[in-house]
């Protein structure tokens, strides 16, 4: 990545009363400025008025000194990166690993040398042909940077856009465990609810007519005195759609810090003695299952749980 850049410019007079997003979009056009790029800057601190943060909504009123952050250019490749990986399926065409929470999936802001992509270039050394010119070199799905588990990632162009076409086609099995907080009322059932952004740009919101369709299946596991364990099984691939769908029908997932919803009544000290064991939301990615898109052969993966997911249900089930 090169360094970011800061471009500076004063508002002329003849801007006064526009809205502070529609000038910078008109000011950084040629820059290829996306506006769902100046929308992230807006909300992460990026754009500064006469120093300060505003609102994309911010009525300019002439002759303000306006500072926009601009990332640096991203490079045509990205290096090999020595990380471990935890492979549970490996052969000439994809691998199956066990991803770690904590680890991004591939190259974005802040994460250029770190990310599982890098680990797949280090890993295959030489054997990662699909895309890999790119910035996600045999990512053909992912997961979020704090959740754990199952991912396949492909190696050759055959099984590249097999498995694309696979995705698309919702012929890949994936089952995932999931703390959350509450007690269902049934032992299993359905979320058909699409998923869009809202107001809050790092978050998924339920969004009918606007959003794009997202489909979980759920079954309870096990039920403790203030939260279960799901199964849940994904129709879709949204971002997010797990935690954002368990969320819209007031389950969200334990230790989930972007849509945490508590109970209010915990018994005392559970909720700091989960805080403790388990830095992330508890969701797991315990089971892939898929026809090989070369060979034809079945392929099934597990990935055992993590130990802190393991502790946080070890206190939960003594909360009980």
């Amino acid at each position: 990545m090169t360094r970011p850049t800061t471009h500076s410019v004063i508002v002329p007079a003849q801007a006064r009363g526009q809205r502070l997003d529609k000038f910078l979009a008109a000011e950084l056009a040629a820059k290829s400025v996306s506006r769902s790029h100046l929308r992230r800057l807006l909300d992460q601190g990026g754009v500064l008025v006469d120093g300060a943060r505003r609102p994309a909504k911010y009525a300019l009123r002439g002759g303000e000194a306006l500072s926009v952050l601009l990332p640096g250019a991203a490079p045509a490749s990205i290096p090999a990166t020595k990380i471990p990986l935890d492979v549970l399926f490996e052969d000439k065409d994809l691998l199956v690993i066990n991803k770690p929470a904590g680890l991004v999936t591939h190259p974005g802001a802040g994460h250029f040398d770190d990310t599982l992509a890098n680990a797949l270039l280090y890993h295959c050394r030489g054997s990662l042909k699909a895309g890999s010119k790119g910035m996600r070199p045999g990512i053909v799905h992912r997961l979020d940077k704090d959740t754990s588990g199952c991912m396949v990632a492909a190696k050759s162009e055959a099984a590249f856009t097999g498995l694309q076409a696979m995705i698309a086609a919702r012929e890949v099995t994936r089952v995932y465990l999931a703390l959350v907080w509450g007690d269902l009322p049934e032992d299993s059932g359905t979320i058909d609810a699409p998923l869009g952004r809202g107001a809050d740009r790092k978050r998924m919101d339920v969004r009918p007519g606007s959003g794009k369709a997202a489909v979980t299946h759920f079954t309870v596991r096990k039920r403790y005195a203030a939260a279960c364990e799901l199964e849940c099984r994904l129709e879709t691939g949204r971002t997010h759609q797990i935690r954002a769908h368990l969320r819209s029908i007031g389950h969200a997932v334990v230790g989930d810090r972007t849509y945490k919803r508590v109970p209010q009544h915990l018994a005392p000290g559970l909720r700091e003695a989960l805080d403790k064991v388990l830095q992330r939301q508890a969701l797991h990615a315990f089971k892939l299952q898929f026809r090989h898109p070369v060979t034809g052969r079945m392929i099934k993966a597990q990935a055992p749980e993590p130990a802190d997911y393991r502790a946080a249900r070890k206190i939960l089930t003594g909360a009980a």
